[in-house]
C-alpha cells in the first residue's frame, strides 16, 4: 500500500505524530512495538507531563494506547531495517521482508547508546547486514556469523542454516543457547569486522572467524544505517526547528534528535514533525 506518511516508532514522539496526522486526515502507517515503548511502561513516576501530575509510566502508556485506539490508529508491529529515499517516495523495508511506500517519513526511533563495531558501517551492504530474512539468499553456500542481542534472534540463525554452508551464532545475552540444526555457538565478544572489498573476518578479543558475511541483529538500527544519506551528529539525527532532516520529506522527533530525553519534549516534537509533514505533503501535491 501507499501511505501519505510512515511513522517509525511507538514512543511518545511517534504516537503524538500519528495522532496529529490522523486528525489532519492523512493515511498513515505506524510501525513499532504494539506494547509501546518499554521506556514509558517501566517508568515509576513522571512528574512533568502537563495535566497528568505524578502519572506512572504504566498509566501514561495506557492513556496513550486508549488515545490512538479511539482514533482508529493501528500499529503495524514490524522492525524496520532500511528506509530508502526514492525521489518522490520512500521505500520502507522491514526485517520480515515486507516493503511499504510513503510520500513522507517521520523517524521517532528513540536513542541507542550502543556504538557500531569498527568496520560495521564501512562494510554495510558489503558483507554486513541487519536482516537475515532480507539478505539470506545472498549467502547461499557461504559462511556467515550472526550476532544476536536477544533469544528471539535464534530463529533467524535457524533460517540462515537452511541456506548457508556454515553458520556461527554469537549470543550477546546470558541465556543458554541450543539448536537442532548444525549451528556453531561462540560465546565470545566481537570487537571488529574486517575485510578488503568485502567482509572476510569477524574478530574477537582473542580469536577471529573467516566469514563471508556478518549479520548484526539488534532491536534498533543506527540512524545513518537505517536511512542512507541521513545527516547525524553522533547518535542523534540532525534536524532544524521544524524537525526537518537533510532529506526532503523525512522528519525526525523525540530522543533520536537529542537531549533532553523527556516524554513531554518527545511528544511536542512529534506534533511539530507531523505538522511539518502535512505542510510538505500539501506543497508537493
Amino acid at each position: 500500500m501507499h501511505y501519505n506518511v510512515a511513522v517509525i516508532g511507538t514512543g511518545p514522539a511517534g504516537l503524538s505524530a500519528a495522532i496529529t496526522l490522523k486528525i489532519r486526515n492523512k493515511e498513515i502507517l505506524l510501525l513499532g512495538n504494539a506494547g509501546l515503548s518499554d521506556k514509558i511502561s517501566k517508568a515509576h513516576l513522571i512528574r512533568n507531563y502537563p495535566g497528568l501530575p505524578d502519572v506512572s509510566g504504566e498509566e501514561l502508556a495506557k492513556n496513550l494506547k486508549n488515545h490512538i485506539d479511539s482514533l482508529g490508529i493501528q500499529i503495524t508491529e514490524e522492525l524496520v531495517s532500511t528506509v530508502y529515499a526514492m525521489g518522490e517516495m520512500f521505500s520502507i523495508q522491514t526485517k520480515s521482508n515486507h516493503i511499504y511506500e510513503a510520500k513522507s517519513v517521520i523517524l521517532a526511533t528513540g536513542i541507542s547508546f550502543e556504538k557500531p563495531y569498527p568496520g560495521e558501517e564501512e562494510f554495510l551492504g558489503r558483507g554486513v547486514s541487519y536482516c537475515a530474512t532480507c539478505d539470506a539468499l545472498l549467502y547461499r553456500d557461504k559462511t556467515v556469523a550472526i550476532i544476536g542481542t536477544s533469544p528471539k534472534e535464534e530463529a533467524e540463525a535457524e533460517f540462515m542454516a537452511e541456506i548457508a554452508k556454515k553458520v556461527y551464532y554469537i549470543p550477546l545475552y546470558p541465556e543458554e543457547v541450543s539448536f537442532d540444526k548444525d549451528i556453531v555457538v561462540r560465546k565470545e565478544k566481537p570487537v571488529s569486522i574486517s575485510g578488503s572489498i568485502k567482509v572476510d573476518k569477524l574478530i574477537f578479543e582473542n580469536d577471529e572467524l573467516s566469514v563471508d558475511g556478518v549479520f548484526i541483529l539488534r532491536d534498533s538500527v543506527f540512524p545513518q544505517s537505517l536511512v542512507p544519506g541521513l545527516t547525524v551528529d553522533g547518535n542523534h539525527i540532525s534536524v532544524n526547528r521544524n524537525m526537518e532532516t537533510n532529506l526532503k520529506g523525512c522528519f525526525a522527533c523525540g530522543d533520536c534528535t537529542g537531549t533532553p530525553y523527556q516524554y513531554i519534549k518527545a511528544a511536542g516534537e512529534g506534533n511539530v514533525a507531523a505538522l511539518s509533514a502535512v505542510s510538505y505533503l500539501n506543497a508537493t501535491k
